[in-house]
């Protein structure tokens, strides 16, 4: 792809893409039943959207990722961070 899109996506987003990439490649051979593993994605996750994940929200998200049938990629994850508290 071309690098001066990647630029146009760091410059509006704020969001490093190397460490999207990188990110993305991590997720590849994970195993996404693994609690440890699914809060650690979590928190990379919230970090690179720069949001605070309250524990309780974590907990929430990582037991739907874990027991439910979501899949299991940065959009699912990135729209739960997002979701409003009910």
């Amino acid at each position: 792809m071309d690098n001066n899109i990647f630029k146009g996506i760091e410059k509006k987003t704020g969001v490093n893409m190397k460490d999207v990439f990188e990110l993305a490649n991590s997720m590849q051979n994970a195993n996404f039943k693994d609690e440890q593993t699914v809060r650690n994605l979590v928190s990379r996750v919230a970090t690179l959207a720069n949001k605070k994940v309250p524990k309780e929200l974590e907990d929430k998200i990582v037991n739907t990722l874990i027991n439910g049938n979501k899949p299991v990629d940065m959009g699912t994850i990135s729209k739960m961070l997002n979701e409003k508290k009910k």
